[in-house]
């Protein structure tokens, strides 16, 4: 969903915990004082993680430059990865937040950097303050989502009122991968395994098996770059729905770092 210009938040953490929640998903727990910074935002918005290099044993924020309008370049031994991830959940009387992972391989730095994270390890959070709607009003929900979009599918779960209705289509690895989602909505939730989700998916054919809704409805997708893109097209194109009745954004281009694809998955994001 769209979101107003709050301020950012700058958050230097440390790991303080993190377990595996499934063979394929580990959630690290984040502790440090600037924890209470996170307190106004809302379960489920993306940050950006700020991973420090191999051989560094600190996180270097970024520094904006207010007359170029632009960041300042950083050294390379000290410039940190920076990844989109999803704020997952905070606890002000623990002092913590978490953020979950897939655990798909050492093949990216924020991946290798979950599976070998250990308590003490530094880690930079940037956000927005303020409050933001996840998702649109409406009785007929349709959520969907490969392993990487668990998290703000769980938010959007977590939120949804008992009077909501809908399907949840979550892709992961296999059936361990499977989570117990918590939700007061009637919610038919389909589970998808996919050893491979690089060479392809089966989200959208999914999606085009089910009887969706007619009339007041809101859509979720989140996923890979083409899943997404197909899922769109049909939505918009084949069963007509209207562009606010449908959110859809990629979190992940196959074959592509994140960094790289960026540009590619934003405009997708934008298009009807």
């Amino acid at each position: 969903m769209s979101r107003q210009n709050f301020k950012p938040i700058q958050a230097l953490l440390k790991v303080s915990r993190k377990e595996f929640i499934t063979p394929h998903y580990i959630r690290i727990y984040l502790t440090g004082d600037d924890v209470q910074k996170i307190a106004n935002t809302t379960i489920g918005v993306n940050n950006k993680i700020l991973i420090p290099p191999a051989a560094c044993s600190a996180v270097y924020l970024p520094e904006f430059d207010d007359d170029k309008k632009q960041w300042k370049p950083q050294p390379d031994e000290i410039r940190p990865f920076i990844r989109t991830y999803t704020h997952r959940g905070i606890d002000l009387e623990k002092n913590e937040i978490w953020i979950d992972f897939v655990a798909h391989g050492d093949e990216g730095p924020a991946s290798a950097w979950a599976i070998a994270a250990k308590v003490g390890d530094p880690l930079g959070v940037l956000m927005k303050d303020g409050k933001t709607k996840l998702y649109g009003d409406a009785e007929n929900y349709l959520l969907v989502g490969d392993a990487t979009a668990i998290p703000v599918l769980g938010a959007i779960l977590e939120d949804l009122p008992s009077t909501a209705k809908g399907t949840c289509i979550i892709e992961v690895h296999g059936k361990a991968d499977e989570q117990h989602l918590k939700t007061a909505a009637n919610v038919q939730f389909i589970w998808l395994h996919n050893e491979a989700p690089q060479q392809g998916s089966s989200l959208a054919e999914t999606v085009k098996t089910l009887d969706l809704p007619t009339h007041n409805r809101f859509a979720y997708v989140a996923a890979e770059f083409s899943s997404v893109k197909e899922i769109r097209h049909y939505l918009r194109k084949e069963k007509d729905w209207k562009q606010e009745e449908l959110y859809a954004y990629s979190y992940w281009k196959a074959g592509v770092a994140e960094d790289k694809s960026a540009t590619d998955r934003r405009h997708e994001s934008v298009q009807e």
